[in-house]
């Protein structure tokens, strides 16, 4: 049973707990080095976003890469409202889960429901998104289901069109629905420090 391997790593991994806004951020810092920040909503428990970051070749700390929430513009300040802005017609995917699904967003997708299929390609382990009319094309992957390495179930997958947005969910596995509730058990035991407080350091 490979579960409680990474629920081993989470509980093992040196975390410090922030209060900030109505969200309660998590730092973690793994025994290889690899940091994750996670924010939640304090009163849902929902996850708001999940970052990952690891130590470049020089040993510097890399960048953010973000796996759940909105995606980080290179561009920040001035620039990014005045001058230089990526167009705002392309499609903008980001992941945004619910209590009991993983969630994707594709924004920018005027076109009608009945041009796209989402399947899953289970040797690859990835969902693949497609349209008839060949506009857009996206294979991504449920990183949570290979941390706990459970297989994809195309039963679990849907979709929906509103708004521009194709809206794709998969349902949370049963076994991810467990870890997940031991993990927010765990990680009330940390004292989380108010923003501007700096020792919030737990183990």
């Amino acid at each position: 049973m490979a579960v409680p391997s990474w629920l081993e790593r989470l509980r093992t991994a040196s975390k410090t707990a922030l209060m900030q806004e109505g969200k309660r951020k998590i730092h973690y810092l793994f025994e290889d080095g690899k940091e994750m920040a996670e924010e939640y909503d304090v009163k849902t428990g929902q996850l708001v976003s999940r970052k990952w970051r690891e130590k470049n070749t020089l040993g510097g700390s890399g960048k953010w890469q973000v796996e759940v929430g909105e995606p980080t513009s290179p561009l920040l300040g001035v620039l990014e409202s005045e001058l230089i802005k990526e167009s705002s017609t392309n499609p903008v995917f980001m992941r945004k889960d619910t209590l009991s699904s993983f969630q994707w967003r594709i924004r920018n997708l005027p076109y009608p429901k009945e041009v796209y299929s989402v399947s899953v390609e289970k040797d690859q382990r990835c969902c693949v998104i497609r349209t008839t009319n060949k506009k857009y094309y996206k294979k991504f992957s449920i990183p949570d289901l290979d941390r706990y390495q459970l297989p994809l179930d195309a039963a679990a997958l849907s979709f929906t069109h509103a708004n521009n947005t194709l809206i794709i969910t998969y349902q949370k596995p049963k076994e991810i629905l467990a870890a997940e509730e031991q993990l927010q058990k765990e990680l009330k035991k940390i004292k989380a420090a108010n923003s501007g407080d700096d020792d919030c350091k737990t183990q």
